[in-house]
């Protein structure tokens, strides 16, 4: 399980943790690696982020009394963050300074969308036994860096990787109200973030606590492995799935040892799975595509072919009455300069890998059962490289449709999901990349676009009826509003209501 730097690599970089290293705003000013990709410098632009955040930090939050990590960790703080960004990278983020400057403008904003249905169809947590150590630096990293401030200054232990604190950071901490659990297979047995049996046992622990459907479950599916077709006819007569997953790649949390790479339009391997899923009412497919850059291409060329989508339009088309969701949109370019790769390719080709020939799948097969997942795409390009996110938003919503793209966190990876719902809620594509590239407007963050990616596509996939739901006062909600009430401390009786049910 080793990462994807050398010791000689990682000798050459200088520790994240350093005084100085890593300013702390709401919006990372600078890549950290979790020792999987090279970071690439800080750019002139996140340089000049950083100032002003910081300008604005020691003005504002002087006048209020606050420190400038406090003010920074306030909802003013990340306003001021996103006029910074607005500032140097244009206007992008809904955002005014008054919003930053004036006491409880911030907060009176955000209790406004605090009731607005998000349904996130991509979050994770680990098994109590796992050994895999790789999201505990992720997490550090991010809080170094500033990406998410409720990590910033709080060591980071394989505990908050664990189905407590997924409880806590995406009921609790954000504005999520149902969650879907999902996971990933190993050649490693052990090396599965969770079993199918574990997803299952958890969505029933939270949804028998709740009183109602609040969390849905992927039951994983690994074609070519020996069996694998025996686990499937299990999940579907024990375990009841909401929907399925499966890696083309095979192995993705080990790569090294990936023999069973396979493709969605294998009609050997993969149509007698969509016929027997289909026969048990089960109609959602979501396939992890993407995160390939050119480090892990690199490393691992054989497993290329099968990180892109030019299986997806054939089987689109052979099984019209299954969706097929694409996870993280396929998006390529993570890790330390992928981005940059992004944003190169988009301003001299109006393009981007993968997720362009996702996005023109439905034109070029003539299907309507392609989705987009957001997962890394967004939580990877919102704060690093926002003009690229909008391009990407842009392109996902004119090829797909905005009732095809919808709205998943990778969360707990990242920690609370929080701060990439603020940022979708504030994001705008700019007029002049509307006009130039026939993209259309996102949006206020309750219209129709961004309430259709945040949560109405996913409920109609899902038969979820969330206008009947009751969902304000059910069991989560109930822990949730004796929580706030604490101050957010993180108290056994909040931890206990996952442990316990």
């Amino acid at each position: 399980m080793g990462g994807f730097l050398t010791e000689d690599d990682l000798n050459q970089l200088r520790q994240a943790d350093e005084e100085d290293a890593m300013f702390p705003s709401p919006i990372p000013t600078q890549v950290a690696s979790s020792d999987e990709f090279w970071p690439m410098p800080q750019t002139e632009k996140q340089k000049q982020v950083e100032a002003r955040i910081k300008a604005m930090a020691d003005e504002i939050g002087g006048r209020q009394g606050l420190g400038r990590r406090r003010f920074l960790q306030t909802a003013a703080g990340m306003a001021a963050a996103f006029v910074a960004m607005n500032e140097v990278h244009g206007p992008l983020y809904a955002v005014s300074r008054a919003e930053a400057q004036t006491p409880g403008a911030a907060d009176a904003r955000a209790a406004a969308l605090r009731d607005q249905f998000v349904m996130d169809v991509h979050t994770h947590f680990l098994r109590p036994d796992t050994r895999i150590m790789t999201f505990v630096n992720a997490r550090r990293a991010v809080g170094q860096a500033g990406w998410n401030p409720d990590l910033v200054g709080r060591d980071q232990t394989i505990q908050d990787l664990m189905e407590a604190n997924w409880f806590k950071e995406v009921f609790l901490d954000s504005d999520t109200k149902v969650a879907l659990i999902s996971g990933a297979p190993s050649e490693e047995p052990i090396d599965w973030f969770l079993t199918n049996d574990m997803k299952f046992d958890a969505r029933k622990r939270v949804n028998d606590a709740a009183g109602r459907r609040r969390c849905l479950s992927h039951a994983i599916f690994t074609p070519g492995k020996p069996g694998w077709m025996d686990e499937v006819e299990r999940c579907i007569e024990q375990l009841k799935p909401d929907s399925w997953k499966g890696y083309t790649i095979g192995d993705n949390t080990n790569k090294h040892l990936a023999i069973h790479p396979w493709r969605m339009d294998d009609e050997r391997v993969m149509y007698p799975f969509y016929e027997r899923i289909l026969r048990a009412g089960n109609n959602i497919v979501c396939v992890h595509k993407g995160l390939f850059p050119q480090q892990v291409t690199n490393q691992f060329p054989h497993l290329l072919p099968f990180a892109g989508v030019d299986d997806v339009g054939k089987a689109a088309k052979d099984w019209p009455q299954i969706n097929f969701v694409i996870y993280h949109s396929a998006y390529r370019w993570t890790g330390g300069g992928g981005a940059g790769m992004g944003v190169e390719q988009f301003n001299r080709t109006g393009r981007v890998d993968w997720t362009t020939e996702l996005a023109e799948i439905p034109a070029k097969y003539g299907v309507t059962n392609v989705y987009g997942d957001l997962g890394q795409i967004f939580a990877q390009t919102t704060v690093i490289e926002p003009g690229l996110c909008a391009a990407l938003m842009g392109t996902l919503i004119r090829g797909l449709g905005a009732d095809h793209v919808v709205w998943g966190t990778d969360a707990i990876w990242t920690g609370s999901p929080q701060w990439q719902i603020e940022a979708l809620r504030r994001l705008e594509i700019p007029e002049e990349m509307q006009r130039r590239h026939g993209f259309a407007p996102l949006g206020p963050a309750d219209g129709p676009v961004k309430r259709a990616i945040f949560g109405e596509t996913s409920a109609r996939m899902y038969n979820f009826d969330w206008r009947r739901a009751g969902l304000e006062d059910d069991g989560v909600a109930r822990v949730k509003r004796d929580y706030a009430a604490t101050g957010g401390n993180r108290s056994n009786k909040v931890y206990g209501y996952v442990l316990a049910g």
